[in-house]
């Protein structure tokens, strides 16, 4: 199902940033591009060797910085490739309004002879953002939605609850739309439960102190770098009650008032601030409505009905060390299904 999800978030993604459709040979291209995110990942959070022990780095004993390169390369041969596109279709015929995408639109707002800005051309500029969306968007999308799945799997009275709640408000003759999200407040609650659960970037974005202080005694110098642990912020039992149970039910009752945009500090699956994730809005338009239509579709079992192993693996994000399969079946009628 991790791949699954990955290939559908990523085929989303393209449409909107490169204008490009998942089928034929662009189902495989989104397919090697969602790899090299992954390993990306995998790389910027796996243990170095020369970060502990500095004069081995020249070495490169365990071939990341290798992989590095080499998955930086593949990633920017997939951006040059789209952005020559645009360039040229640019060039060729004025595209309509409706039919723009990212690229086209950054292009436009960056008109050909400008000078450079901070130093980069318009061409770095474009590929750099296009592939700041994309690294954001696919992949904490697709794990956040293996979680939720994986979770529901292990609690089936959850599942069997939230799939009896899109029935009432929305019925089995026609799919969710983004407008029903807001009348399934259970759904709602399980999405946020994840999300605390297993936040999208365990470690959020870098900061830095503005000015000395001290926490637990210990100086904090300013301009000192800061990582927020939102993932223990999450599990604190301080604040949250049974804080390793999968509940949704908190997010109705004690933790009713608590949204997931970072306005309480204790839950910040998406940072909280000024620099927070830019993409939360998109992102949760895509985790909602994805996931809920596949509740509503489909019923899902284990293979002997086992229970889901939750291990967590590697990474910048928060892979799950295992995969997740899933035996799945119809809900609805079969004219629902076509196309």
């Amino acid at each position: 199902m991790g791949q699954w999800f990955s290939n559908v978030v990523a085929s989303v993604m393209f449409r909107l940033i490169a204008g490009k459709r998942n089928c034929g040979g662009i189902a495989k291209e989104s397919e090697a591009f969602g790899r090299a995110i992954k390993e990306s990942f995998y790389l910027g959070g796996v243990l170095v060797m020369s970060d502990l022990i500095p004069f081995t780095a020249w070495m490169d004993l365990q071939g990341h910085l290798k992989s590095m390169k080499r998955v930086a390369k593949e990633l920017d041969h997939f951006l040059s490739s789209w952005l020559e596109e645009h360039l040229q279709r640019g060039e060729a015929v004025n595209v309509r309004k409706e039919e723009k995408d990212f690229m086209d639109v950054i292009l436009e707002s960056l008109a050909v002879g400008d000078d450079p800005i901070f130093g980069y051309k318009r061409e770095t500029i474009v590929k750099a953002t296009a592939l700041n969306l994309l690294l954001a968007g696919i992949d904490t999308t697709s794990l956040t939605l293996t979680w939720a799945l994986s979770l529901l799997l292990n609690h089936t009275e959850v599942l069997k609850r939230v799939q009896k709640e899109i029935d009432i408000h929305v019925g089995t003759t026609r799919w969710v739309e983004e407008s029903d999200i807001k009348n399934l407040v259970y759904f709602q609650a399980i999405v946020k439960e994840t999300l605390r659960l297993y936040p999208p970037g365990p470690l959020l974005v870098p900061r830095e102190s503005l000015e000395d202080c001290y926490v637990g005694g210990y100086l904090v110098p300013r301009g000192t770098q800061l990582l927020v642990n939102a993932w223990k912020l999450h599990r604190d039992p301080r604040i949250w009650e049974n804080p390793c149970e999968f509940r949704p039910e908190r997010f109705l009752t004690s933790h009713v008032s608590i949204d997931v945009r970072g306005q309480q500090f204790e839950y910040v699956p998406f940072g909280s601030g000024r620099r927070q994730c830019p993409g939360i809005s998109s992102g949760l338009q895509m985790l909602h409505l994805t996931l809920s239509r596949l509740l509503q579709g489909f019923s899902f079992s284990t293979a002997m009905n086992a229970q889901v192993d939750m291990s967590e693996g590697l990474g910048l994000t928060l892979p799950k060390a295992m995969p997740l399969e899933v035996v799945l079946a119809p809900r609805l009628e079969h004219k629902m299904y076509q196309r």
